[in-house]
């Protein structure tokens, strides 16, 4: 349920329980319907109104079965001149034939699997068909049409018609006299959330006709006009439920880090940061000295150099007295942190500590003393860093990395160690600039939109089977150089349906029969947390030549001596994704290669996979991706914190969104608790939301 509109006044139903209650109320839905329809998410009287549309037809244009084309949709108008007789037929299927005439010719009708159709259709009657026609010469066919009589009070006829999302046992016409008798029911009881201001400055229509018109519209521009309604109202109350999460955390204060130069930090750097870099890093020290919590994203793309700002801002904690806590999903990732910011922020005389599950009793003992002591200035470790025997002496910043792998429970467990500390999170996932709005709309965002000099670009080839010889020489080539590759399956066991290549299988055939002298290893997410670690850092020490792996292998892992990665099924990725695993390779001084095994082949993929061999910059890729796949699949799972949207378009253009949220902001800037009685329905909306889409 989205509302829980106790006090609104419904014209059509009897009791506000009626709307937010069962449908079973309505005609034609009885008790077995409803729990079809619940297959659909539909349980209340506003689930079945706000189910709206996925597509329309335009069944308006009426014409004689003498201009019906071969494969081809139409729309007529006939007598049904011969008896509806139902057959059976081998596989249990049943068949119901009849024809169908009007003044220039005759047609043949079948429906498939319909058996009730026989009584329902009646030899002598006219009636109207749509569906796709069959031609042959003067042989003409319909299978399955849609069909009504003419004088039915058309839902499914005559005129731009709702196609809609459907499930076993519900039909279009169903599904549409519902909504059309749900719609009757409600009348002016919808709620108006959108402010009259902002309809009458965006030229908005009201709400019950953009639900009346996204369901039954009779021309383009009522569904143009109802569309563009309904999206600035997701758009609007999502911006208000953001901006409302985001003032409560800029009122939190925070401690005031020194007003120290960032010029002293940059000085003692064996190379220029980017500008992006410090543009990134200024941010973050705006915040941290502003008096301020400080709760940002640093958003960069593979090797755009986000470490070098959580250096700058441990180096910046330890300057103004306390102690700061980076927290990585893994151990190899947490060591490899360890030794990088440790020679970045030894010259300032910084004392990290490394804190991770896999470290001996005694190592772990030393950790725990030097933390509380608050000799440890920085703290980098895995979860272990949550443990309740962790207690930091004054713990003033939480920096995580590859924020999407933590959860917020884990990031508040870390900032519940200190009394309020800044919060920086990081992620080397570009997303395209809409959904960062949309997403990280309670957090400020900084973007490294640069890479530093130096950075090599990696050739990127999508090829097919034909080229698997090819590409076996120039692996064992590359080897022969002293240099390492990666090569990724989608799959950890064989899977027949969909010929996905098997990390298992597809190593010991590796293995055994193409690379028996080269050493070789698997890793997989079945695998142990230890054994993947010693799985990897016998990569990163270059004891394993060629690591078979499925996506498991971390963003950040650096391994500079990787010159190759060969992406197996890489149809099946998403752009994004295959951007992220080709960062695998190209980190250190050799020229680097990614392959993409293209099994599938077709238009689509060539397009995809040819986007990325031309392409090297992750949030245009991001933007590329997005387009073609849709946020749903950008993303694979609602754990990404992606809010549920029924009409809004997540890759739309920045117009409708800045829109919303200028309306959003000037809103709560007059209302800042939506108390006044206008601003009722959308508190409660935005209350709702929060419980399903935002935590």
């Amino acid at each position: 349920m989205l509302y829980s509109y106790q006090n609104c006044v419904l014209k059509g139903c009897e009791t506000v329980a009626q709307l937010y209650g069962g449908i079973r109320f309505i005609k034609g839905i009885g008790e077995q319907r409803a729990k079809t329809l619940e297959k659909l998410g539909i349980h209340t009287l506003y689930d079945l109104v706000s189910y709206f549309p996925r597509d329309y037809e335009d069944r308006s244009g009426l014409v004689s079965l003498s201009e019906v084309k071969d494969g081809e949709s139409a729309y007529v108008r006939a007598l049904v001149c011969s008896k509806p007789l139902l057959y059976r037929v081998r596989g249990g299927r049943q068949l119901v034939k009849f024809e169908i005439s009007d003044d220039t010719g005759k047609c043949g009708v079948t429906f498939f699997n319909q058996p009730y159709v026989k009584d329902n259709i009646h030899y002598g009657k006219e009636y109207c068909f749509y569906g796709k026609f069959s031609r042959a010469g003067n042989f003409i066919q319909l299978t399955s049409p849609v069909y009504e009589a003419p004088d039915a009070e058309s839902v499914v006829m005559g005129g731009i018609v709702p196609i809609y999302r459907l499930t076993a046992g519900v039909s279009q016409k169903i599904l549409a006299s519902a909504i059309k008798q749900g719609l009757s029911a409600i009348k002016d009881g919808l709620p108006e959330i959108l402010p009259a201001s902002t309809r009458e400055k965006y030229k908005l229509t009201d709400v019950v006709s953009a639900y009346n018109l996204i369901h039954f519209p009779r021309t383009e521009a009522d569904i143009a006009r109802a569309r563009e309604r309904l999206v600035f109202e997701e758009l609007f109350v999502l911006s208000c439920a953001l901006r409302q999460r985001r003032n409560t955390v800029g009122t939190q204060k925070g401690r005031v880090f020194a007003d120290t130069d960032a010029e002293e930090f940059y000085s003692a750097l064996p190379f220029e940061p980017t500008k992006a870099q410090k543009r990134a890093i200024e941010e973050c020290f705006a915040d941290m000295r502003s008096g301020r919590l400080m709760n940002r994203l640093v958003q960069g793309d593979v090797g755009s150099g986000k470490t070098l700002v959580a250096a700058a801002c441990f180096w910046l904690a330890a300057r103004s007295g306390c102690q700061a806590a980076f927290m990585a999903p893994t151990e190899i990732l947490a060591e490899q942190h360890f030794s990088t910011l440790s020679s970045m922020l030894e010259p300032f005389g910084i004392n990290c500590v490394l804190l991770t599950g896999s470290m001996t009793k005694k190592q772990k003992s030393e950790a725990l003393e030097k933390i509380s002591l608050g000799e440890a200035q920085l703290v980098i470790g895995t979860h272990a860093i949550l443990s309740e025997t962790v207690d930091f002496f004054d713990l003033g910043l939480v920096i995580t990395d590859e924020q999407h792998r933590f959860g917020v429970e884990q990031r508040t467990e870390l900032s519940k160690k200190g009394k309020t500390p800044h919060v920086l999170v990081m992620s080397a996932t570009p997303i395209p600039r809409t959904l960062a709005l949309i997403i990280y709309g309670d957090l400020d965002v900084s973007v490294i939109d640069e890479l530093p000099p130096g950075r090599q670009k990696v050739d990127t080839y999508a090829v097919g089977e034909d080229m698997r010889e090819r590409i076996n020489k120039f692996i064992a080539k590359l080897v022969g150089e002293g240099r390492q590759v990666y090569i990724i399956c989608p799959a950890i066991d064989e899977n027949e349906a969909y010929n996905y290549a098997s990390v298992e299988t597809y190593y010991e055939k590796l293995k055994t029969e193409i690379f028996p002298d080269i050493p070789i290893a698997c890793l997989h997410g079945k695998m142990k947390g230890t054994e993947k670690d010693e799985i990897m850092r016998a990569f990163k020490d270059g004891e394993t030549k060629i690591l078979v792996s499925t996506t498991v292998i971390e963003v950040g892992v650096d391994v500079p001596n990787a010159a190759l990665i060969v992406i197996e099924n890489a149809e099946r990725f998403g752009l994004s994704q295959l951007h992220q695993l080709r960062g695998r390779v190209g980190r250190g001084q050799y020229k680097s290669y990614c392959v993409l095994f293209d099994q599938l082949g077709s238009e689509e993929s060539k397009q995809r996979l040819g986007a990325l061999c031309k392409l090297s910059d992750g949030f245009k890729i991001s933007e590329v991706d997005l387009k073609l796949r849709g946020p749903g699949d950008f993303f694979g799972s609602r754990q990404s914190g992606l809010p549920v949207t029924k009409l809004a378009d997540l890759s739309c253009g920045m117009d409708s969104l800045m829109a919303a949220q200028q309306e959003a902001e000037e809103l709560l800037h007059s209302d800042p608790g939506l108390k006044a009685p206008a601003n009722r329905a959308l508190a409660e909306k935005i209350s709702a939301l929060s419980a399903v889409s935002l935590n």
